[in-house]
């Protein structure tokens, strides 16, 4: 057998994982290279434009790192591309498809949270960066000729041949079109730059005036301001205009011009100055639309649906409206998680294609915005389907499986509709609206959708409202903690003292107990309210070292892993006895799956606290609760509490029957809701121990 000191140390994962970094930035140096050396000549050899290009790639991957993305590295980068001679528009374009596909596929940037959302971020402003170094190098460029011009007309009332010399000179070597005319507009001159501009030789330009290449619609202009400028009312004009080439193609374009006077300071000849704007605008028009839409689907962004989504809603046709669907996709993170994020981006792509396929023959604008989220507003007609139909041809076409790498994955949606709104509904209400009609979809289940109902709009408002301020109320000291007493059946005599929270809310009036709790749960803030509402209740009732307290926890509190340490801590420091305290939990949250709140229960049955199952039903699993858990009582849930009992009904007879079962195992049974003598009589002979309610309290 070979020794093992024989054999070759194997590579540890931090070594594969840079060893694959470095291959995969190489790999996207090497086609940003390719892309680059086809659109323009770059002066630096294949290796060293290579070596470059990762320098960069590795400064952007460190900047998408960063929480937020770093975009100021995108200056520098710019920079340094311009610095190349990759100075156009065609390198901009191919440099932001290489980056943004390549980015947002990185196996180095799988961990990344928010990563498209970022790459946009850091490509917008790799766009903008870009564009104002080619706007400022041909402002430099420009003023260069200028300058030039100037000495040049200036020299030219003392030497006539050394001024054309130096003319030629400047002419040959611009970028820019440079062009004399006579006083009518004739050419005499123009330089190779205006050629390829207009898209004529010399001696084609020889036979027109420039006025003939100005577009019929500004030619007026343009005569009325070189005619200002050779009255002297300008020393010179300069404007943006459209030229029409030989093609018929436009080239939008700045005209500056001045006139040339001779020895006795009378006008000659204009000087116009050409500088082609056409690759500009039309880099400015890809970045507005790059702004305005998604970079992975193309589909229009939130902001540019929001802008557009005014003018649809009054365009529309009064009779049939609009209707939006807000979609929202089941499980996406899911996929990502099981399959990565670049399997979830070319998921949203296909979605985006199937949305287009099903409104193809609709008058409909669709957007990504978020994340997995999806917009639609439809401008409807007669033959427009109606909100059941459509609904179930989304979802029919979404539920069929896209294959990708061999696997195929499909996401349903649920759907938030809000079907011919007001003509005059502000758009972000508009969107508000189908948001929270969203929420309430996918509260119901996967492949739901909801219908906008204005009142019930106003109750989620409400408690959106309510929930969001609770933790500015708490600090405020509008939330109190009350107590209600638990009385024994029998004898009516109070024998515990439980505590709730309350909300004397300015505006609402006062907010009970389940109230309360309901919308700290929803927030989180319940993780954080019920050790003080613990803490607050045992500091009052110090005092009393007989009557025990009874607390209920929600769902979210008995799951806590932190649950048993908080409650000890309270104990030791208010000095509360363990065996004093009476801490409740839902029989759902016992019941779920992972078991954290029954490992929290049987944990603080071991540290002397009681334990209580609240909401108790009765059914099969809640008497599992009573038979595995070390219960000393149960709270009768307040549903059946309400129910008026009816002689010969099942449920009645089940009621009868319950607080002996759970006798059985030792536990107590507690009744809220008791309101009236005849409630209170009842379950008394039905067997429970204790009571809470109206008629006590």
């Amino acid at each position: 057998m070979p020794q093992r000191e024989s054999l070759s140390p194997l590579p540890d994962d931090s070594d594969v994982a840079v060893g694959d970094a470095i291959r995969e930035r190489y790999k996207l140096a090497r086609k940003w290279a390719y892309q680059l050396c086809t659109s323009t000549y770059v002066p630096l050899s294949q290796s060293e434009l290579e070596e470059q290009l990762q320098d960069m790639i590795g400064r952007l991957v460190a900047a998408l790192r960063a929480d937020p993305a770093d975009t100021s590295v995108a200056e520098e980068l710019t920079g340094r591309l311009v610095a190349m001679n990759c100075a156009h528009t065609v390198c901009l374009r191919c440099t932001v498809d290489v980056l943004g596909r390549g980015l947002l596929s990185s196996e180095q940037l799988r961990d990344v949270d928010r990563l498209g959302e970022k790459v946009v971020s850091l490509l917008g402003a790799f766009a903008a960066s870009y564009t104002e170094s080619i706007r400022q190098s041909v402002l430099r460029q420009q003023e260069e000729v200028e300058q030039a011009l100037i000495l040049a007309v200036r020299d030219a009332r003392w030497n006539l041949k050394a001024s054309e010399a130096r003319f030629d000179k400047v002419a040959t070597c611009s970028s820019s079109g440079i062009v004399i005319t006579d006083l009518d507009g004739r050419f005499i001159r123009a330089n190779h730059s205006f050629g390829q501009i207009v898209d004529y030789t010399t001696a084609e330009l020889a036979k027109l005036s420039l006025f003939d290449l100005v577009h019929p619609d500004e030619a007026p202009y343009v005569r009325e301001s070189y005619q200002a400028v050779l009255n002297g009312e300008h020393e010179r004009f300069r404007h943006g205009q459209r030229l029409v080439r030989q093609d018929g193609e436009l080239a939008r374009v700045s005209l500056t011009a001045t006139v040339l006077r001779d020895g006795d300071d009378q006008p000659r000849q204009f000087v116009t100055v050409v500088e082609d704007g056409t690759e500009l605008k039309l880099l400015q028009n890809e970045l507005s639309r790059q702004a305005l839409h998604d970079v992975l689907t193309g589909l229009p962004n939130r902001q540019f649906f929001t802008t557009n989504l005014e003018s649809m809603l009054r365009r529309a046709d009064p009779a049939y409206g609009v209707t939006l669907y807000h979609l929202g996709l089941d499980a996406f993170s899911l996929i990502t998680g099981g399959l990565g994020r670049r399997t979830g981006n070319l998921l949203l792509i296909a979605v985006a294609e199937r949305l287009k396929a099903v409104l193809a023959g609709e008058k409909a604008m669709i957007a990504r915005f978020d994340g997995d989220e999806f917009a639609i507003v439809v401008e409807n007609s007669p033959a427009t389907p109606d909100v059941i139909t459509m609904v179930n041809a989304i979802n029919d076409e979404l539920a069929e499986p896209v294959y990708i790498e061999e696997h195929g994955v499909a996401a349903t949606a649920s759907i938030g509709v809000v079907d011919r709104p007001p003509r005059t509904m502000d758009p972000a209400e508009l969107l508000r609206a189908s948001d929270m009609t969203l929420r309430r979809a996918k509260n119901n289940g996967r492949r739901q959708w909801e219908l906008f109902h204005p009142e019930q709009h106003q109750r989620d408002r409400r408690t959106f409202n309510l929930a969001a301020t609770m933790p500015g109320a708490w600090e405020n000291g509008e939330l109190t903690v009350g107590y209600r007493p638990i009385v024994r059946l029998a004898d009516k005599e109070i024998v515990g003292t439980e505590a709730v929270l309350r909300w004397d809310h300015p505006e609402y009036g006062l907010l009970y107990d389940d109230r309360c709790t309901e919308l700290a749960e929803e927030t989180g803030l319940i993780l954080a309210l019920g050790p003080w509402l613990l803490r607050t209740a045992c500091e009052h009732l110090r005092w009393d070292r007989a009557t025990p307290l009874s607390v209920n926890l929600t769902a979210q509190q008995s799951a806590d892993g932190d649950l048993v340490g908080a409650v000890g801590k309270v104990l030791r420091e208010t000095g509360m006895p363990p065996e004093r305290l009476w801490l409740g939990m839902p029989v759902k949250a016992l019941l779920a799956d992972k078991g954290e709140a029954m490992d929290n229960m049987r944990a603080l049955a071991d540290n002397g606290v009681r334990t209580v199952a609240v909401d108790f039903g009765g059914t099969s699993g809640d008497m599992v609760c009573v038979e595995d858990l070390p219960l000393r009582a149960v709270r009768i849930a307040p549903w059946l509490t309400a129910r008026e009992p009816v002689p010969g009904s099942p449920v009645t007879h089940s009621l009868l029957d319950l607080s002996s079962l759970v006798h059985l195992s030792g536990a107590q049974v507690v009744v809220e809701g008791v309101d009236s003598e005849e409630k209170a009589q009842w379950w008394r002979n039905a067997g429970a121990d204790y009571a809470q309610g109206a008629l006590f309290s």
